[in-house]
């Protein structure tokens, strides 16, 4: 009977976390977290309050489509920080064997480059590849996700891009409209669980 109730308890936990996706879903609000920089410093969500919007990159440096976004997203962060939008990439295999903080220093953004030791912050957001957005937008007392998913429709090819999802919602977010580009799946690589 022990052998049951274990296994019922062990059974609900999972069907509840199937049926939440994984992760905040759109429209909730997002707790403060704190991770080590590229640079050793720690930095935490609610060090961006005068931020109109984050935009949580999951990234790193190794997957094939991370690096055919990389500049695209590095040109958007530039583009829109004037705007009041703040964007922050988030390694989720740093310090796992697969990447240093040394190479992630090597990249020298002007925006934090965070290591996700553990994978704590990937998991809390449901993040399952790289590269994949979720955009934050400030309330004013609290960070709301307002969506989460794929930059854009072409990773390969960044001439070919026909619908830049990332780039309407920060737009739309801007504006106070509802975002038009609904949920979109990340092509990237698997975030590979340590």
């Amino acid at each position: 009977m022990k052998h049951f109730a274990t296994f019922a308890a062990a059974f609900l936990l999972t069907a509840c976390a199937y049926a939440q996706g994984g992760g905040y879903q759109l429209g909730d609000k997002v707790a403060n977290f704190s991770l080590q920089g590229a640079n050793n410093q720690a930095v935490s969500l609610s060090d961006f309050t005068n931020a109109k919007t984050v935009v949580l990159v999951f990234t790193n440096n190794q997957c094939p489509y991370a690096k055919l976004y990389e500049n695209r997203l590095v040109t958007m962060a530039s583009t829109y920080a004037n705007r009041g939008v703040q964007f922050i990439f988030i390694n989720p295999g740093a310090g796992e064997g697969t990447e240093t903080l040394e190479e992630m220093s090597a990249k020298n953004y002007s925006f934090p480059y965070l290591a996700d030791r553990g994978q704590k912050i990937s998991s809390q957001f449901g993040a399952t590849k790289t590269p994949e957005v979720f955009v934050l937008h400030n309330t004013g007392d609290s960070f709301v996700l307002k969506y989460k998913g794929a930059i854009d429709d072409n990773p390969q090819v960044e001439s070919g891009v026909k619908n830049f999802y990332l780039r309407g919602v920060i737009d739309d977010v801007l504006s106070n409209k509802p975002i038009a580009a609904g949920d979109k799946r990340a092509t990237g690589c698997l975030i590979k669980k340590y």
